[in-house]
């Protein structure tokens, strides 16, 4: 289970395959994923098919998931990272 403080902040460091690594905020990422998953709806893993809606998929998949492989070879990770003020 993720520890809760890890979400205090909510940015995040992306990474997709042949490109440079990204910074973005919680919100930015859901978008991402929302978009990538929204393609993906008869191949999503069993826990996120149960969720009726797009944003709660999307949720889901960033606050339990690291990373989500959506075609062979075609995959996004993301971690949580602390920025300096």
């Amino acid at each position: 289970m993720p520890n809760s403080l890890m979400y205090q902040e909510e940015n995040y460091v992306v990474l997709e395959p042949n490109q440079p690594e990204q910074f973005l905020t919680g919100i930015e990422l859901l978008e991402k994923l929302r978009d990538i998953i929204a393609q993906q709806q008869s191949n999503l893993p069993r826990d996120l098919q149960k969720l009726s809606s797009l944003d709660a998929q999307a949720q889901k998949l960033r606050d339990t998931y690291c990373e989500y492989e959506f075609s062979p070879g075609q995959f996004i990770q993301w971690y949580v990272v602390r920025l300096e003020k």
